[in-house]
């Protein structure tokens, strides 16, 4: 069911019925791109791109889809028939999974015949823009941690059991340490972790009971979850009964704060953990957290070591979707790929036109400077100064002669369809967002009103798209 090519909007297969009538299906070149940051912050970080890449390489129609479609009335026979042996067998580029990515780049160009193309757009979307704005929360909210160990605790409140599944895989690659969901941990290899529930501690006549019998269960994973009646009352003075219990074992312990004032509870609970001379103790935190909680206490030096973030980090919180679109570039005329645009009257969402490479400079210590949009096929020599040209607006442009390195960043994914490239484990692209992050200039790292990373046209990209712009003004 995963990979069945039904996965798709109706519109999709009634353009395929279309193009395959009309005999309209030539070579084109669709590029994926997002129009705007998510959460009004500085940078995202690219995610779903291993997914996405398996789904193709498999995509088909089973027997049961081609009667299904067959039962709608829409789709004729001849049409149903071809789709009985549908495989994709364009070319795929993307940038690397877990790439730290800006609006109107292209974070993948997909190369196919026409009907091919159009079918992968939904599903394309689907998996990169969920899995590109969770994995962007994730990272906003490590950062403003102060890069502490984030535990996602989402499932309950996930969009189902997919949402919950792909939540958990790039809240992962954003920054989170471990995960409670258990099936997210044996599919993917997530380290997984989870405290004790209330109902626990209710279910034992006293809460000094509960506690011991959770440390003799799980001694070397201790986390007492001391706000079920009164934090700063029984709580914590059960807590520190078993703590120094497990102390006089030579273990370890932390406690868990689910609810009140997490500073003015933090503090008081660290107090009283050091005077008991618990002071290898750790605090552990949750209840509804986000990045900006999460900063203010960090700010206000709350004594929090860990954070349990669960409904805010896999819905998106305040921002629901990543705006990603995936629009037609060129297409074949004759023997020639052409370039193709989409105007608009808004300036901001008219296409940059042709099959591109996006190229990433780079200064001494290897943080990024800025975008470079060309053509593909294009060199860019690191040696030179280069012209970096506004994606809107003729006369604004600047050149980058500050530069130590320059990276091409679209790589081929799908050749003839198939997988061409070995694929990082999941941890490999943690670490790596993890590390580009920090590299970043801590102005787009803000919160509030984060500096704006420049993406840019080349001279000759420039050229093209202003030129098709005039061209298509003075026939309207």
């Amino acid at each position: 069911m995963k990979n069945s090519a039904l996965l798709t909007d109706l519109y999709e297969l009634t353009m395929m019925q279309g193009y395959f009538y009309k005999q309209n299906n030539p070579d084109v070149v669709f590029e994926m791109f997002f129009r705007r940051n998510p959460f009004k912050g500085g940078y995202s970080v690219f995610a779903g791109l291993e997914d996405l890449l398996r789904r193709i390489e498999n995509l088909s129609f089973s027997p049961e889809d081609i009667e299904y479609l067959r039962g709608t009335g829409i789709f004729r026979d001849s049409f149903l028939n071809y789709l009985k042996n549908f495989r994709f067998t364009g070319d795929l580029y993307a940038m690397d999974e877990g790439t730290i990515v800006f609006p109107s780049e292209p974070l993948i160009t997909v190369k196919a015949n026409l009907i091919e193309a159009q079918l992968i757009e939904s599903m394309l979307l689907n998996t990169i823009n969920y899995q590109t704005l969770i994995a962007t929360k994730s990272s906003r909210i490590y950062t403003a941690s102060g890069r502490a160990q984030i535990m996602e605790f989402g499932l309950r409140r996930a969009q189902g059991i997919d949402g919950a599944l792909s939540a958990s895989r790039a809240a992962y690659i954003g920054g989170a340490a471990a995960t409670s969901n258990t099936m997210a941990g044996k599919q993917f290899g997530i380290p997984i972790t989870g405290t004790m529930a209330h109902s626990w501690v209710m279910s034992f006549d006293s809460e000094l009971d509960a506690f011991r019998k959770y440390a003799e269960l799980y001694p070397e994973k201790v986390i007492l979850l001391i706000d079920t009646y009164e934090t700063l009352g029984c709580g914590i003075e059960n807590a520190i009964t078993v703590g120094k219990e497990l102390q006089a074992e030579g273990r370890n312990f932390g406690v868990r704060l689910d609810s009140g004032d997490l500073q003015y509870l933090s503090e008081k609970v660290r107090k009283r953990l050091d005077e008991a001379g618990l002071k290898d103790a750790f605090i552990a935190v949750s209840n509804d957290l986000n990045e900006d909680i999460i900063r203010q206490l960090v700010r206000d030096e709350a004594p929090i070591d860990s954070w349990g973030v669960g409904t805010q980090l896999v819905t998106g919180g305040e921002d629901s979707s990543l705006t990603g679109v995936y629009k037609l570039v060129a297409r074949l005329q004759g023997n020639i790929m052409m370039p193709t645009i989409k105007l608009s009257d808004n300036p901001e969402k008219s296409t940059n036109p042709g099959f591109k490479q996006v190229f990433r400079f780079y200064d001494a210590h290897n943080a990024p400077l800025g975008d470079l949009m060309s053509f593909y096929g294009d060199e860019i020599d690191a040696e030179k100064s280069h012209r970096f040209n506004h994606p809107m607006f003729k006369y604004k442009s600047y050149r980058s002669t500050n530069h130590n390195s320059v990276k091409p960043m679209l790589i081929k994914r799908l050749d003839g369809g198939k997988i061409c490239c070995e694929l990082p484990s999941i941890h490999d692209i943690r670490q790596n967002v993890i590390a580009d992050v920090k590299k970043l200039d801590s102005t787009f790292k803000r919160l509030l009103n984060p500096h704006i990373y420049k993406v840019s046209l080349s001279d000759s990209l420039a050229e093209l798209k202003f030129r098709m712009l005039d061209e298509r003004s003075e026939k309207i």
